[in-house]
């Protein structure tokens, strides 16, 4: 790595730990602009140069954030990045991020990590070979509502986790996004689209996944763009728009998972986790915070304060605690084994939906530690984890 910041920040002195993470963004789509707004709030990260297939739009982007606008192989080649983060289309996650290790960036990359079990594992290797970090979203587990409900159950609150419902639909993503064909193309779906934010809190939750089952299908109703320039053009589907799951963790609790983009509403809840002793009802798993309730032996529903997680968190914060773990010579939370093992869940539900046969997963993932309940001024964490005040 050319730049030394990222690596003074968390192995080297106070002085250094105080600068910026310079961050070089590759793909500045819809997405980014809840990256931006996260490290506005977050004095040590600092995006200091932007890529896309798009020139205009990334310099429109440089302009607007103090940032240089660069093209994807001046953004790997230069020493004032620290770590890339992809965000790319989903198809080319493991390319960009491969190419990010090769140049020695420590790389985030949104979800989902990469297209296949195989490209998980050649990034994870490559990044460990070149004593690089890798992180992937998605980040929202770190916030209040995913990180309360984790920290209920791990007191006890329901007894012993039994199991889990957890369900997301809509129409389809042809009502809002201007440009949904990838939705509909082989890698995409509700599966591979919304099914990260599911099953990562799943596994953060009930721990990671042995065996799944599946079941899926596609309506042949007509699909057309509904905003932007291509408005009322017709999309193609090919990839199934409704799967059904039922997932085994090793720690014997059960989940169902049902993922859609067939359904036109529901007033289904989108994660409840059932225990012995009780109910704990998850908040929305696309979001870092929302209202947790406990169902106890009171039987009554109550709304719990919030007790753990990143405070008015947002995307990005990941890479925050990927660098305030680091300092501390601690693994990051949003790790690339717990994203390769998402990969690896939703790849096997897809092979278990297409040939009707349950299939055992190759990889598994620890639970990453909780969140206790804080704000995340990077500059403050850095420093309480070397025993400086918070």
């Amino acid at each position: 790595m050319g730049g030394s910041t990222l690596t003074d920040n968390l192995t080297g002195s106070h002085h250094a730990r105080s600068a910026p993470l310079r961050v070089g963004i590759i793909g500045t789509g819809v997405i980014s602009g809840q990256y931006f707004a996260s490290f506005a709030r977050l004095p040590e990260v600092e995006v200091v140069a932007v890529a896309d297939l798009d020139a205009e739009r990334a310099r429109t982007v440089a302009r607007e954030h103090g940032a240089r606008a660069l093209s994807v192989d001046a953004l790997l080649a230069d020493d004032e990045v620290d770590l890339v983060l992809n965000l790319t289309i989903p198809a080319a996650h493991a390319e960009v991020s491969m190419a990010a290790l090769a140049a020695g960036k420590h790389v985030y990359v949104e979800k989902p990590l990469c297209s296949t079990v195989e490209e998980g594992k050649a990034l994870l290797r490559a990044a460990g070979e070149n004593g690089l970090r890798l992180a992937a979203a998605p980040d929202t587990v770190l916030g209040t509502g995913i990180q309360t409900a984790r920290a209920l159950i791990d007191r006890g609150e329901i007894g012993t986790p039994i199991g889990a419902s957890a369900s997301w639909s809509s129409p389809g993503h042809e009502r809002w996004h201007p440009a949904p064909d990838f939705y509909y193309r082989p890698g995409g779906g509700p599966l591979f689209d919304m099914g990260p934010y599911y099953l990562t809190t799943l596994v953060t939750l009930l721990g990671p996944v042995v065996r799944v089952s599946a079941t899926s299908r596609r309506s042949d109703r007509p699909r057309a763009i509904a905003t932007g320039p291509r408005a009322g053009e017709s999309l193609g589907v090919e990839i199934d728009t409704h799967i059904t799951a039922h997932v085994e963790h090793a720690s014997g609790a059960v989940s169902t998972l049902m993922l859609s983009f067939e359904v036109w509403g529901s007033r289904q809840p989108h994660i409840e986790v059932f225990g012995t002793a009780g109910t704990v009802a998850v908040p929305d798993p696309n979001r870092f915070d929302g209202k947790v309730e406990l169902l106890d032996d009171s039987r009554e529903w109550r709304v719990m304060d919030d007790i753990a997680g990143y405070i008015d968190s947002g995307r990005g914060f990941g890479i925050a605690d990927l660098a305030r773990r680091a300092a501390a010579g601690e693994d990051h939370r949003a790790s690339a084994e717990l994203a390769l093992h998402v990969v690896d869940i939703m790849a096997s539900i897809d092979e278990a939906a297409r040939t009707g046969a349950p299939q055992d997963l190759t990889t598994t993932a620890p639970r990453p530690d909780i969140v206790p309940l804080e704000h995340i001024g990077l500059l403050e964490l850095v420093d309480a984890a070397h025993g400086g005040a918070a």
